[in-house]
């Protein structure tokens, strides 16, 4: 047994001893969690999620033998009755659908009657990769789980190793993808990598707010700086100190504002407004848009040093419609997600719905896909899910736009976007919208950086 000072309870009171606790499972790195007398899930450590894809969220609360599916013997009992447990090899289902081999550690807890009062576990993988057994999708065998992130696309799988190499440097970073595929979620897991995940992670969108309250927003003011400012506010940049801030469509940053986003790029010292005195900070910034930068620059939206600041890494993230395997998968795991917690679980799909939703082009990729599913526990009923579980849009004829559906007014590149947009990915069709050979469509793809 390990000896502790006599003033250990006095410190424990002082930072918390959840707090406690949870800096230790992260510092161990494996998995671990925390149950009670119950058998309810306490504390789930993000080595947890890694390892078996559940969200801290799905199970906190939840008894362990139902939150997580532990196949061999039910935890508390087990537990309870053997008191200490040492590198044991047990099954455990994993997120997606499977399972996966872990060796498995514990220690119970008793209290003054004797009476168990919950233990401390701690999982590590006891085989490279779990088995699946899957309910009529994709096996998940070669699926690669990162950060809430997962995928079988060898180009988005590169993308996560980009993050984790990134993530041990200072360089900043663009991310650029469509809308829903995930963008957040990977400033997320680099910040998490990276030494700064015990700083603040926060997060703005550029394009929701007026380009005063957006630099009120992020550099803050001081009190009296205009009409309304009765105090001082702290703005992103003070807050995020030490940690890391993501903007998101940073490309729609009002002119007057990039100035002042270059000058902490470059100097970490920012001037709230109303203010006569620089601020500095040291802040990781991540940046995110669905537009070329490149493009913008040109047009005279956007400064080209700027952009060269920005995106000294960019990373790419392909559509939905890119990486059709991952259908099947993310479709699995909103499913098991749901299960958990509605009072409907679907155990199986209809082949006719399976195919609707292999052919759909998602324009709103993985969000589109995640918010149908929500649809159709929704309205749905019964353990199949069913083709008239699914939206409306999914069970009528998709229309045939035609060129004089797109405006004249817009620029060659707005034209392209929503030309694919459209025809819902379709090259082909889209070029068709056009007037393009497929090669022309193809190439001017590539100049846009669309």
């Amino acid at each position: 047994m390990s000896q502790f000072s006599p003033f250990l309870n006095r410190w424990l009171s002082t930072v918390g001893p959840d707090r406690a606790v949870s800096t230790l499972a992260e510092l161990m790195g494996g998995a671990v969690f925390v149950v009670n007398a119950k058998g309810e899930i306490l504390l789930w450590s993000r080595g947890a999620e890694r390892l078996l894809g559940f969200s801290s969220e799905q199970v906190l609360g939840q008894p362990c033998s139902s939150a997580i599916r532990c196949r061999d013997r039910d935890v508390r009992n087990s537990i309870a009755q053997e008191g200490r447990i040492d590198g044991v090899s047990i099954e455990l289902d994993h997120a997606q659908g499977g399972t996966v081999r872990v060796k498995r550690s514990a220690q119970a807890f008793f209290d003054a009657q004797g009476r168990f009062a919950g233990a401390i576990e701690m999982l590590w993988p006891a085989e490279a990769e779990p088995r699946t057994k899957s309910i009529g999708l994709q096996a998940a065998d070669k699926a690669e789980v990162f950060h809430g992130l997962i995928t079988r696309d060898s180009a988005l799988k590169q993308a996560f190793q980009i993050i984790r190499n990134v993530a041990q440097t200072e360089a900043t970073v663009l991310i650029r993808g469509e809308s829903g595929t995930g963008k957040e979620l990977v400033a997320q897991a680099l910040h998490e990598e990276s030494h700064r995940r015990s700083h603040p992670f926060l997060a703005i969108n550029c394009a929701t707010l007026s380009a005063n309250l957006l630099e009120s927003e992020l550099f803050g003011h001081v009190r009296g700086a205009f009409t309304g400012a009765i105090k001082d506010h702290q703005g992103l940049f003070k807050r995020a100190d030490g940690g890391t801030i993501f903007l998101d469509e940073v490309a729609e940053l009002p002119l007057e504002l990039q100035a002042k986003l270059l000058r902490v790029l470059q100097e970490k010292t920012f001037i709230p407004v109303g203010g006569d005195h620089p601020i500095t900070v040291d802040v990781r910034i991540v940046a995110a848009t669905h537009r070329s930068l490149r493009e913008e620059v040109k047009a005279g939206h956007f400064r080209e040093d700027l952009m060269y600041r920005l995106r000294v890494v960019p990373i790419f993230l392909p559509p939905l419609r890119a990486r059709r395997q991952d259908i099947g998968l993310l479709l699995q795991r909103f499913i098991d997600q749901h299960n958990l917690h509605g009072p409907r679980r679907i155990q199986s799909i209809e082949p006719e719905a399976i195919r609707v939703l292999l052919d759909h082009h998602w324009p709103g990729n993985v969000r589109e896909l995640q918010n149908v599913v929500e649809y159709a526990f929704a309205v749905g009923r019964g353990d199949v899910l069913q083709l008239d579980d699914l939206p409306p849009e999914f069970r009528e004829e998709p229309l045939s736009p035609t060129v004089a559906d797109l405006p004249v007014t817009e620029n060659e590149a707005d034209r392209i976007r929503r030309a694919l947009a459209s025809a819902h990915g379709h090259i082909d069709r889209a070029a068709q919208l056009l007037g393009m050979s497929r090669a022309t469509f193809w190439r001017k793809r590539k100049k846009y950086g669309l």
